[in-house]
């Protein structure tokens, strides 16, 4: 456990990200920039795409949202056939255009990429073994040690690099690696971060199929790509010309789904982890009326992540469902903001109650979760203002109890509640 303690004093960023890449298609860029664009919600910092032709490598990052960075005009240059995408969300330590992704560098003349969602515990004690080996970084990434650790064996060829490679590493890591020819999708043994493959007829390859590697299978949706199975726990898929190689390196590890994928973070439209996300919220808000029987006048959600847990406890208590909390869809989210009075603001800009609605009303809010907190004190406080006569909040999330080091900003203890009753 000592890594872990030596994360916890660690300033550097932590990832809850998301990736897309596309091998076979002679608009994969493009391709790629759709996938991102329906993983914005996965990170709202940065984002960036890398290209290749086979021969020639392209690459375009900048911080902001996918379609603030990306024109007609770039996506145009970044031609080729393979291109690889990431959008960032950092919770900890700078946030600047060094730290963005893909995250590519060239050795021996070969260009070398990575696009990394997820934690790597023992960073600091590897970075610290290769600084003393002669390795200069760029930037203050866990996920450029990915790179250094692979050139160091890719002569040996690439799987037996990746497999190196990884061996040495201990975390969370859905990740994609780029050569200009090849493009490597790996999930560590443990499966913490989700990763899943899908394929598209009318591809560039010689059998007319590309394949596309994403963090969840709304970007699969969004550019029509067909669904084929999840990148499973500790499994390598090395795409080429030739088709995709599968092969898992390590041994068998216990497996360790984020909860929180299904909870907050994922699209409620995407499967993760053989699950559907609406359909798992909803059924939470169900199994919330059973756990926990208030009588109100109508329950509502604080829109948009606690809505289908709302959906759930509304349907099967037979409390009728309303929005007394109307939301500013121009705000990002609260919970991805980099500073706390960056958060506090958004949740005063993103959540306006409607007052004379509440007005004398017994209301039932059900909520996706409570992680600091922010949200849950402030709109309480501002439907008494509003004049409801009692306030009663349920959370669908198990209580969140410790903290989380493989991606989500979960640096100190937590306690949450299954059932808050707030008068």
């Amino acid at each position: 456990m000592k890594h872990l303690a030596t994360e916890l004093k660690s300033d550097k960023p932590k990832h809850e990200c998301g990736v897309c890449g596309i091998f076979g298609h002679k608009d994969a860029a493009k391709l790629t920039y759709f996938g991102l664009y329906a993983l914005q919600h996965r990170g709202q910092e940065s984002a960036g795409i890398v290209a290749s032709d086979g021969k020639n490598v392209h690459l375009h990052k900048d911080m902001g949202l996918v379609p603030e960075i990306f024109t007609e005009s770039i996506l145009s240059k970044l031609s080729g056939h393979l291109a690889v995408g990431h959008v960032r969300y950092s919770t900890t330590g700078e946030s600047n255009i060094i730290n963005t992704q893909p995250f590519m560098v060239t050795y021996k003349g070969v260009p070398l990429a990575v696009a990394h969602n997820g934690n790597l515990v023992n960073s600091i004690d590897l970075r610290n073994h290769l600084e003393r080996k002669g390795s200069i970084f760029q930037s203050t990434m866990d996920s450029e040690i990915v790179l250094h650790l692979l050139a160091r064996t890719l002569d040996l060829g690439i799987a037996r690099a990746v497999k190196e490679t990884f061996a040495c590493i201990q975390g969370a890591y859905s990740l994609l690696l780029m050569t200009p020819d090849t493009m490597i999708a790996v999930r560590d043994p443990n499966g913490f971060r989700p990763l899943c493959l899908g394929r598209m007829i009318d591809g560039d390859r010689k059998d007319g199929v590309a394949h596309i590697v994403a963090s969840e299978t709304c970007a699969l949706d969004l550019v029509e790509a067909e669904y084929i199975r999840d990148v499973e726990p500790g499994e390598v898929l090395i795409i080429t010309e030739d088709g995709i190689e599968s092969f898992f390196p390590w041994s068998e590890r216990p497996k360790s789904y984020c909860i929180f994928e299904q909870v907050y973070f994922a699209r409620p439209d995407s499967d993760v982890f053989g699950a559907n996300v609406y359909t798992t919220r909803k059924r939470m808000g169900e199994i919330l009326a059973r756990e926990a029987k208030v009588d109100g006048d109508f329950v509502m959600p604080f829109p948009d992540s606690g809505n289908y847990a709302a959906i759930g406890y509304s349907q099967a208590s037979g409390i009728p469902l309303e929005m007394g909390i109307i939301r500013n869809h121009y705000v990002g989210r609260t919970f991805i903001q980099p500073s706390q009075s960056m958060r506090d603001f958004s949740v005063r800009v993103k959540l306006n109650p409607v007052r004379s609605f509440l007005k004398d009303k017994r209301v039932i809010i059900v909520e996706d979760s409570i992680v600091r907190g922010t949200t849950g004190r402030s709109r309480v406080r501002s439907l008494r203002d509003a004049g409801a006569k009692e306030v009663h909040m349920l959370v669908s999330c198990p209580p969140i109890r410790n903290a989380c080091y493989y991606g989500i900003d979960f640096n100190w203890t937590l306690f949450g509640t299954t059932l808050a009753l707030i008068r």
